[in-house]
């Protein structure tokens, strides 16, 4: 390595006391015989080449103590033991010594991501290890200073990291002042498996490119290929279960970034949040606004490559240079750092800008235990909208709209069979439906509710509650009590609570009567257990956290015993 020993010397010389007396020496007095001064000045200067000279051991003496290189490979080699492999490989390996000035040593990083790395999370690591390899107390800043050839690899010899193992650093002016042109090329779904090509000679070009898609005004014609061309606000049936969602998904196609910003969507696997976030990705891209499409999976993917690429000027302006951004199962981002330390800096650029950005997750922000707390109030900041189980209803109108889109003419008893049957998901409804329509024609008769029962008796057992008592307890269990005090006399709020959630699982699952109901509660009146049958279900309505109980609860007594 090349040290400027040079401007090292010359530094050691501006620090000695010596060195610095003799350049600021001045001439002596004019009044001073001729003869004398030349000799004074004679005498003087050979004192001070002696004192340059001893100046000038000084500095050498320390710049052979400090073999730069060998000092930098030792220190090196220190962090390797200390940290993780996939953290030194991505931040540390490339790292350089660029040079020691006033007690200061200067690293050099291949990147801007890399400095601020460093400089956050390792600076006083590294500079605990060079005071000790030095016997000195000293400094440490980073310079980024790019290695002058980019190590070869083999495109399968990469170390593949589940997440960048740190934050990566806030966006600096270096990687921000030349944006690149954003992408319009077409290149992939949430489920490339049923991606749809429209263009047989872009087939090349979305296999090549990213999972993720930026989609402009021209690309209108290849929306197949990026979205499900199924998954439009005219195929979503609207039910209470998704009322809010769907109301709040028209709203920022017709003023994006305002009201809503972020839209913060979740519910259940299987319940349309895609298909939602979809429809609000065709809307925008036929008003000729830049979209972006992609899972949590491929954010941090990217991310992970652009770091190792050392082209995270491409990857910003990839993310950052739209008018929409649709992230898919945001959940899967907590406890990956870096990955949450780069959406946050991408959010917030553009929030700042007034660009729209939609969220969907399996479930709210607080119950995403490892989100820091700065996404988690920025997501809680927009509007948040759940998705539940559709009723029974809602399930038939799915059924209805699906048949017709398959051009398929179904009674209403067998799609009201089939939606009694399948409660848990709109993806599990459409594919009993699915399987339905198959296998009748085996049967060698018209579909009706007969032929429906026979099939979904095969393909989704039908599902009985547990026993009443079994209920109870499984209650009781659920809310940590026991039965004894579920049943007795105690009015505490956590305990009736409880009995009343006992009350409506008795009536809506095991269809008990009122009476009944009560007799197994510890003899209640039967107009107790109505209060309490319909404060639930008036819960349910309007409290996320009682729905979410319910279901829960409806999972339990479901289950075989022994399961």
């Amino acid at each position: 390595m090349n040290t400027d020993w040079q401007s090292v010397s010359s530094s050691r010389r501006s620090d000695n006391p010596l060195y610095e007396r003799a350049q600021s020496s001045s001439p002596r007095s004019t009044e001073t015989p001729p003869e004398e001064q030349e000799r004074a000045e004679q005498a003087e200067q050979s004192e001070l080449q002696t004192e340059a000279a001893f100046a000038d051991e000084q500095i050498q003496a320390v710049n052979a103590d400090l073999n730069l290189e060998d000092i930098w490979q030792k220190t090196l080699h220190e962090l390797a033991l200390q940290m993780p492999a996939t953290t030194f490989e991505t931040w540390v390996r490339d790292t350089s010594i660029i040079g020691y000035k006033e007690g200061e040593f200067i690293v050099g990083a291949p990147h801007a991501w890399a400095r601020d790395w460093l400089q956050s999370r390792l600076r006083n690591k590294i500079k605990g290890i060079l005071s000790q390899l030095t016997g000195r107390s000293v400094q440490v800043s980073f310079e980024v200073r790019p290695q002058p050839q980019k190590r070869s690899e083999s495109p399968g010899s990469a170390p593949l990291y589940a997440d960048v193992p740190h934050a990566a650093p806030e966006a600096t002016p270096e990687t921000m002042s030349k944006p690149a042109q954003v992408s319009s090329t077409v290149a992939g779904s949430a489920n490339p498996a049923s991606r749809v090509q429209t263009n047989p000679q872009r087939r090349h070009d979305v296999a090549q490119t990213p999972a993720a898609a930026a989609v402009t005004k021209s690309d209108t014609a290849l929306q197949g290929g990026v979205f499900n061309p199924r998954y439009t606000f005219d195929t979503f049936v609207v039910g209470n279960h998704n009322r809010l969602a769907h109301a709040a998904a028209q709203s920022i196609v017709e003023q994006p970034g305002h009201r809503f910003n972020p839209l913060f969507v979740y519910g259940g696997v299987g319940l349309g949040k895609t298909h939602l976030l979809h429809a609000i990705g065709h809307a925008m891209s036929r008003h000729g606004m830049q979209v972006l499409y992609c899972s949590s999976e491929q954010f941090t993917n990217d991310l992970i490559s652009a770091i190792r690429q050392q082209n995270t000027e491409e990857y910003r302006s990839k993310y950052r240079q739209v008018d929409l951004l649709l992230i898919d199962d945001i959940q899967f981002i907590g406890g990956k750092e870096s990955t949450q330390e780069e959406f946050f800096h991408t959010f917030n650029h553009l929030h700042a800008g007034g660009r729209q950005v939609v969220i969907s997750s399996d479930r709210p922000p607080k119950e995403i235990a490892t989100l820091e707390a700065r996404l988690r109030s920025r997501f809680e900041g927009g509007l948040q909208a759940d998705i539940s189980q559709p009723d029974l209803e809602t399930r038939v109108a799915i059924l209805q709209s699906k048949a017709q889109s398959i051009n398929q003419t179904i009674s209403t008893d067998v799609l009201m069979l089939i939606a009694e049957r399948v409660e848990s998901n709109i993806r599990e409804l459409e594919g009993a439906l699915n399987r339905l329509i198959i296998q009748a024609p085996f049967h060698n008769r018209q579909l009706d509710r007969f032929v429906a029962e026979s099939i979904l008796d095969t393909l989704v057992p039908q599902r009985r509650p547990r026993e009443a008592a079994s209920v109870v307890r499984i209650v009781a269990r659920h809310f940590h009590l026991t039965e004894e005090t579920l049943l007795g006399r105690s009015r505490t709020k956590e305990v009736a609570n409880a009995r009343q959630m006992a009350m409506y699982l008795l009536r809506e699952e095991n269809g008990l009567s009122l009476i009944n109901i009560g007799e197994l509660l510890g003899g209640r009146d039967h107009s107790t257990v109505r209060h309490g049958v319909e404060k639930v279900a008036q819960d349910i309505e309007r409290d996320e956290g009682v729905r979410r109980e319910v279901v829960a609860l409806r999972e339990k007594i479901y289950e075989p015993p022994g399961s």
